[in-house]
């Protein structure tokens, strides 16, 4: 039964369609078509993702009288933002394509959303549930934002590209999914302590999403578009949870606090899904679970689960820990209002993420 507490979103924001099959780029044409997108196409890309499917994307979109544009940008910045914007200013009848594995999809979500147009999302690569969430990461002013946007009206994906990308990508995808089972127990106890409204019928699909990943981490290979199309169906069904919920609390809490405080601290900061995970393994040990099924699931998938093993040394993960309560403060975690730095050396020492003194 959904919470009395739960206050349902106005509107909820989901996919009209999912193609998840192999050489789907092939279709985006005639999809967009079936679903009456009308207007110019604006596909946007980056340089390595308009070599493997933007081409192919406009091909696809001309054979069926679209007129196409391809904008290849640098990343998911302003500037790329800024560069969009000139291409839809004042064209109502378009309509934009995100064709990658996270930024070109974050720049097009964006950028439709200011216009409101049409979004589509073509992912390249199951590197995390982006592909088909309300929300945009942006870098602003030299710091990397969360903001609300559209969902994509299509998710078309390609299980023979994203098969054939990099295996660190679908590592990181896996534990972006993963990571909800901290999310909803942060949010559980933020209903219990705080109040604050929940869905049951959005935290039990994030939950059994979790668990999908989770049962299946031995079966799941890189290079096999079999376990492409399972990624990509659990980071959409990801997606439909925060859709539900109307916020983005079913599939982010305390772990994704600690990756976005890593992002801003680590010189070189990791794949952001791989930053979750380990960030799972420490949150559930906060949460009194079974933090070590978490850690094994994640070794069986190929991730690494140690400050060593993600290029980042120990002060990081320890200085992440301590400064993660602060990057949402609004939304109550685990973490409270903050732990200290013994905590946090004694959670990552107690779960192996750093090896200690």
């Amino acid at each position: 039964m959904e919470s009395d507490s739960f206050e349902r979103p106005s509107v909820m924001e989901m996919p009209r369609a999912v193609m998840i099959k192999s050489d789907a780029v092939e279709e985006v044409g005639q999809l967009c078509s079936r679903y009456h997108l009308k207007g110019r196409a604006v596909i946007v890309c980056d340089r390595t993702t308009s070599e493997i499917a933007g081409r192919r994307v406009s091909s696809s979109l001309e054979g069926s009288d679209y007129d196409t544009e391809i904008i290849v940008i640098e990343g998911a910045t302003d500037v790329s933002t800024w560069a969009v914007d000139e291409l839809v200013e004042g064209r109502s009848n378009s309509f934009i394509i995100g064709v990658g594995g996270g930024r070109p999809i974050d720049v097009a979500k964006y950028v439709a959303t200011r216009h409101d147009l049409d979004f589509v999302s073509v992912p390249t690569a199951a590197s995390h549930d982006g592909i088909a969430s309300s929300r945009a990461s942006i870098e602003m002013d030299g710091r990397k934002k969360s903001i609300p946007a559209r969902s994509p009206i299509l998710v078309i994906a390609d299980t023979r590209i994203i098969a054939d990308s990099p295996k660190e990508l679908l590592v990181s995808g896996c534990a972006d999914v993963i990571s909800n089972y901290t999310a909803v127990l942060d949010w559980k106890l933020s209903k219990r302590l705080k109040g604050e409204p929940f869905s049951e019928y959005a935290a039990a699909l994030s939950e059994m999403t979790a668990k999908m990943i989770l049962q299946r981490a031995g079966a799941i290979k890189p290079h096999l578009e079999e376990s492409a199309r399972v990624v990509v169906k659990a980071l959409v069904s990801s997606s439909v949870s925060m859709s539900i919920a109307g916020s983005t609390r079913p599939a982010s809490g305390s772990e994704h606090m600690f990756a976005h405080a890593l992002d801003m601290i680590a010189r070189k900061p990791p794949l952001h899904g791989i930053e979750c995970g380990i960030g799972t393994i420490m949150m559930m040990y906060l949460h009194g679970g079974d933090w070590r099924q978490i850690r094994d699931a994640l070794v069986l998938l190929g991730a690494p689960v140690t400050a060593s093993g993600i290029g980042v040394n120990d002060e990081d993960i320890v200085e992440a820990l301590t400064k993660a309560h602060g990057i949402r403060p609004e939304r109550y975690t685990i973490l409270g209002d903050g732990i200290t730095r013994a905590a946090a050396e004694k959670v990552a020492m107690e779960t192996g993420v750093i090896e200690g003194p």
